[in-house]
């Protein structure tokens, strides 16, 4: 079986299913079904959930496991939340100086490889 898609490959509109059929008994049922909020959601980001999961939640084994950093995690899992038509809402959110959270989350990047001085991160992150 293939995966089922949440867009449509023409235009990218959301799909809806209006059949549904039993593979034992071939019952079928026929109307408008919603797909749910997962649909939503790439291969990727189904991946990313998938590991999430797999690692209890836990982030620091999301980020063994993918060999990704924290900020990168973090980024990852708001993105997908609001993917899935929630709003982020953070115990960790501090004022970013008007940049992205996805700005917000490459800085961090760059300062855990070391690309850039504590300093550097400090001023980008301000948004200066």
């Amino acid at each position: 079986m293939y995966p089922m898609p949440g867009h449509c490959p023409v235009c990218g509109e959301t799909l809806h299913v209006t059949r549904l059929q039993c593979s034992n008994c071939d019952t079928s049922l026929e109307g408008h079904f919603v797909l749910g909020r997962l649909s939503r959601l790439n291969a990727e980001q189904v991946y990313f959930v998938e590991t999430f999961l797999r690692c209890e939640g836990t982030i620091k084994r999301v980020e063994k496991e993918l060999g990704i950093s924290y900020p990168t995690v973090r980024s990852r899992l708001e993105d997908i939340i609001r993917t899935m038509g929630f709003d982020v809402i953070s115990d960790y959110a501090q004022p970013t100086g008007g940049i992205s959270e996805s700005e917000r989350g490459k800085i961090l990047d760059q300062l855990s490889r070391g690309e850039i001085t504590s300093e550097e991160a400090i001023t980008l992150l301000q948004g200066d």
